[in-house]
């Protein structure tokens, strides 16, 4: 499906040619540079994640037991525990902002509140090492956040805000543009079209599929899709959120796979948003999870955004359907557990 007749005659394969790509979602382009990733690397090397971590750490505020920086407790918790953040980026009784005397300087109130979840007791137990039970648990105190926090804030993360962040904003805009036009919600018409095409497709079960998306910008991104039309977390059924806990294993192995190390990755939910959103139309949004990995090439080398990404566009060194081979390839059994069974 690659190769296609290019301008002046030669063949434009995507893994050799620089070309754009359309993101829908945030109705952007990214630059997709693949020839980029053969130079050798002369940039900056980053020390690999300490592999020795402690199960429990008295010095770590967020262990069971342990004193926070603000003197706080924690209690002896045996699963996921969350708690109000120390040190909130949003706070729920922040004073308005006066008038602006210009439109070039205007300011909005801003008010909510932040959590911290901690998905396991065990310092040195990341997700993808954790069972099937104690990864539906974590779902379960998303879903129990959502409904919740939802019940009065527009927007849901760990954090609750009283408006909506850009990023929610724009896929709102782009995902209600696309139902009025091709009568069908984006991201469930894009699953579709993923799960029959499979070019992208990294790990896949009856109720989900995660695919390094079209348009992707970091590497290794990835994108959590539910085959069914939902709009909202809490709208999952128990054997949708059992079938996202396995899914969301299997990939998290695959990503530790990759380089052999506990990979860090930024992953949140977008879905429709709540608050007095609850009683509008809302069936544009489909929920889905964003993963945004750093690494590049291996342990030690991370993607860092350039003067180009910067002041043009995002770009990438390597075709989203390269990452997805190389991710779907990976075996689903962690490389701790390999190394413990030989």
């Amino acid at each position: 499906m690659e190769p296609s007749l290019a301008e002046g005659g030669g063949r434009f394969r995507a893994s050799e040619h620089q070309h754009v790509r359309y993101n829908p979602l945030r109705d952007d382009w990214v630059l997709v540079s693949a020839h980029r990733v053969k130079r050798p690397w002369q940039g900056q090397l980053e020390k690999p994640p300490p592999e020795d971590v402690p199960r429990w750490d008295p010095k770590n505020p967020l262990c069971p037991g342990a004193t926070r920086a603000n003197g706080e407790v924690n209690p002896k918790y045996e699963g996921t525990f969350v708690f109000p953040n120390d040190f909130p980026a949003l706070q729920p009784d922040a004073p308005e902002p006066d008038d602006s005397d210009h439109p070039l300087f205007r300011a909005a109130p801003a008010r909510g509140v932040c959590k911290v979840m901690c998905f396991h007791p065990w310092s040195d137990l990341t997700l993808p090492l954790m069972s099937l039970p104690e990864i539906r648990a974590v779902v379960d105190a998303w879903t129990e956040l959502a409904t919740e926090l939802g019940a009065s804030y527009p927007w849901v993360q760990v954090w609750a805000s009283s408006f909506l962040p850009n990023e929610a904003r724009l896929e709102d805009r782009t995902q209600r543009q696309h139902l009025s036009q091709h009568g069908v919600p984006m991201l469930l018409e894009y699953a579709e079209q993923e799960a029959r095409r499979k070019e992208r497709l990294v790990v896949e079960n009856a109720d989900w599929l995660v695919v390094v998306p079209y348009w992707a910008t970091w590497p290794y991104q990835t994108l959590l899709l539910p085959r069914r039309h939902v709009c909202r977390l809490q709208d999952l059924s128990d054997s949708e959120k059992d079938s996202l806990a396995s899914i969301m294993q299997r990939l998290l192995i695959k990503y530790d796979n990759l380089f052999e190390v506990s990979f860090p990755y930024s992953m949140g939910w977008h879905g429709a948003p709540t608050g007095p959103y609850l009683e509008e139309e809302c069936r544009h949004w489909q929920l889905h999870a964003h993963y945004y990995p750093p690494l590049l090439r291996s342990a030690t080398v991370r993607k860092f955004m350039v003067g180009y990404e910067m002041l043009a566009q995002a770009q990438r060194d390597l075709t989203p359907e390269q990452a997805a081979e190389r991710l779907r390839s990976l075996p689903e059994v962690h490389y701790k557990k390999r190394t413990e069974e030989v």
